[in-house]
């Protein structure tokens, strides 16, 4: 593992990479190539690899609609389009190429191996692109990658595990793209700041290690075939962890008590799961919160009043569950929908016959894990004798 971003140097070049695509998003790509620098800008061996990886790159793009390439001529590869250089962290003599962001380019093509010769990159952003195939395996050499943001493209194969090789990534967004299979579980081991895998076609089931993460950010939505349940070693979480998204992951489970230590928690979306039982009351400990779904689940019993009692909550989703009661205060959250329960007096709730079917299920256990425990098997029947017994 490399420690060159220990140093002021390196921190200087992270600012540096991760502000001037932030900078230059406004303006717009040349239209002409702009004239070449000195012969000493572009003369070391970091911009001659840069030239390789782009050069790779701009070969491996089958469409640019945008003309976002079409400056990427000659070997001045900082004055390309959407590239950013900076001192390189180790020698602040020599310039390197820290960044690469082409976002939102509707680019089409296929990302190369030789991407692994930008070996100073921090900041990778290829978002709302028409890319396709497999990340590079080469990209577990960018040791200096601090962001990757790959979403909103075609690109599939399983979860890449060249991801787990990174030292220094805190932000790893591959949502909405065609990646499948499992998701290794060291990805919540790694100490990063941001996980973004939703609307993939990922199967597996949440890990122990889910509540090691020390994100602040974790989104795993539409995710059907994901599964598993919330632990009750979630409270672990509450150092980092403010966004928490779960809709549609296949979740069965109940909501364990220890939710509530959660208290940096401004985002919680557990809606269209299994989650069964009642809502704890230990979510009104969870004082950060703004927004609460829980939507479209098989929850039941009475709202607590706690947590309409939020001082932040200001929206408050509960609908297609079972309760069967709300506090008044809940009224009083700026947004909440409590339709398709079983509250007595409210507008647009269930069918009654369908809310007392409901109530002569049975009633819901959760194990140690948090996972819904299947029901007690009945007693046997009483022994039937042809003869009753003899009494003696």
């Amino acid at each position: 593992m490399t420690t060159r971003m220990s140093s002021p140097a390196a921190a200087a070049f992270l600012v540096v990479a991760v502000a001037w695509p932030l900078l230059a998003s406004a303006q717009p790509a040349p239209s002409m190539p702009p004239p070449s620098p000195p012969a000493a800008a572009t003369n070391n061996s970091r911009l001659e690899k840069a030239y390789v990886a782009l050069q790779a790159l701009k070969l491996a793009i089958t469409d640019d609609p945008k003309k976002l390439t079409k400056n990427w001529c000659g070997p001045d590869v900082c004055n390309y389009f959407g590239v950013y250089c900076a001192p390189a962290p180790d020698d602040s003599c020599h310039r390197t190429v820290a960044g690469v962001d082409l976002n939102h380019g509707d680019l089409a093509g296929t990302l190369p191996e030789e991407l692994g010769l930008l070996s100073d990159l921090a900041v990778f952003h290829l978002n709302s692109n028409r890319f396709s195939g497999s990340l590079p395996e080469s990209l577990r050499s960018l040791h200096l990658l601090h962001e990757i943001d790959v979403s909103n493209n075609q690109l599939s194969g399983p979860f890449p595990s060249q991801l787990l090789c990174l030292p220094n990534v805190q932000y790893v967004d591959i949502r909405f793209n065609n990646f499948c299979g499992e998701v290794p579980a060291a990805i919540f081991e790694k100490k990063i700041d941001a996980l973004f895998i939703n609307n993939n076609h990922f199967e597996f089931t949440l890990p122990e290690s889910f509540t090691n993460s020390t994100a602040s950010v974790i989104v795993l939505a539409n995710l059907p075939r994901v599964g598993g349940c919330l632990p009750s070693s979630i409270g672990d979480m509450a150092g980092t962890l403010n966004e928490l998204i779960l809709l549609n992951s296949g979740i069965s489970s109940c909501i364990p008590p220890e939710i509530g230590k959660l208290d940096k928690l401004t985002v919680l979306d557990l809606s269209f799961n299994n989650i069964a039982g009642t809502l704890p009351d230990t979510i009104g400990n969870m004082r950060a919160l703004e927004q609460l779904d829980v939507a479209h689940n098989q929850l039941a019993g009475e709202i607590p009043q706690s947590i309409c009692e939020l001082p932040h909550l200001k929206n408050f989703t509960y609908s297609h569950n079972f309760f069967c009661g709300e506090p008044h205060r809940c009224l009083e959250v700026p947004h909440i929908d409590d339709s398709q329960n079983c509250i007595a007096g409210r507008p647009d709730q269930r069918p009654g016959e369908e809310c007392i079917s409901f109530l002569h299920r049975p009633k819901v256990h959760c194990d140690a894990h948090g996972c819904i425990a299947p029901p007690s098997p009945p007693p046997p029947p009483p022994p039937v004798y042809a003869h009753p017994p003899p009494v003696y």
